[in-house]
């Protein structure tokens, strides 16, 4: 599967790709269709002129909330419990009276905070760190960095169709939250969706995004059992537009090329109430997909694509 530069123009009358992609990725293509037909139908953030998708408008991206900006939070502050950030409820749009929880992996000050960081949280399975700092490019463009500017770039394109928005973390917090914390800031808000936002961290030549779901989990603290089915949903569509949009293809190094792994081990999953999904949006590690990663272009298509992979399930 080829991929396409960082700055490439929308292709026109763009499929999601078959050919060497398994069945997997075939069973995506009616969520992408569905989801395309939902942006026509209520309006996506623009209509680039007959290419049958919505067009892609670039938002000044807002405070990044780098290790430089995090110095100023002093190293002994206290965990902040609750949300970090929400928008105010939309008067009109589509998705009034929707709730859409962002969660970007990561906080840019973890790497200051590595012993709060590291301790354990119950997860239901068994117990895990509170966070990690995530990863970076060779380059030095931080994971934390990348999640922050597409959940910002996502919340701008989501509260246009009406929706609340409500981040996990926007940078104003000294670390964390920890992985539990997060997934109950999803269950507190009754939030319609939840899409955590990360990038991968593998070896050289491991490409493209795969979206992670939740397993069946009752035990302890966790029960997914009444949100496998509808996050599957919420999963193909979010993964079907991605495709869609940004043109990239399923991961080469996870799962069977479908683009959905289905894990058991992440608290953020385990302890949620309310359909959720992490989405693993390329391999920093990998030089081609770290070109994508770090072109502003290429994270508004990105967060276009998880962004109507989530109307179109809202919307049903």
């Amino acid at each position: 599967m080829s991929y396409a530069g960082p700055d490439f123009e929308p292709p026109q009358n763009r499929r999601p790709r078959r050919g060497p992609l398994t069945v997997a990725l075939a069973a995506l293509v009616p969520g992408a269709l569905l989801g395309w037909l939902v942006y026509e139908t209520v309006g996506g953030p623009g209509d680039d002129g007959g290419s049958g998708r919505a067009t892609v408008r670039s938002s000044p991206p807002a405070a990044s909330g780098t290790p430089s900006d995090d110095a100023k939070e002093p190293s002994g502050s206290p965990e902040p419990t609750g949300t970090s950030s929400a928008s105010a409820p939309a008067a009109t749009g589509p998705l009034k009276g929707k709730v859409v929880v962002i969660d970007p992996g990561h906080n840019p000050g973890n790497f200051r905070h590595t012993s709060e960081i590291n301790r354990q949280v119950d997860i239901g399975t068994n117990r895990k760190e509170c966070d990690t700092t995530g990863t970076s490019t060779n380059d030095g463009y931080t994971e934390a960095k990348f999640t922050l500017d597409v959940a910002h770039r996502m919340r701008t394109l989501l509260e246009k169709q009406g929706a609340t928005v409500k981040l996990t973390q926007d940078a104003d917090r000294p670390y964390g939250p920890c992985v539990d914390e997060r997934a109950r800031i999803g269950n507190e808000a009754k939030a319609d969706a939840v899409v955590s936002v990360h990038a991968d961290g593998s070896g050289a030549g491991n490409r493209g995004f795969h979206v992670i779901l939740p397993g069946s989990v009752d035990a302890g603290a966790a029960d997914t059992r009444a949100i496998v089915g509808p996050s599957r949903d919420l999963g193909e569509r979010v993964a079907g537009r991605f495709v869609a949009v940004t043109g990239s293809a399923p991961s080469n190094y996870v799962g069977d090329g479908g683009g959905l792994v289905t894990r058991k081990d992440l608290g953020g999953l385990n302890l949620s109430t309310v359909p959720k999904v992490f989405i693993e949006c390329g391999n920093m590690r990998d030089s081609k997909d770290a070109a994508l990663l770090t072109s502003g272009a290429w994270r508004q298509k990105a967060a276009q694509g998880i962004s109507e992979g989530i109307v179109s399930f809202l919307r049903g």
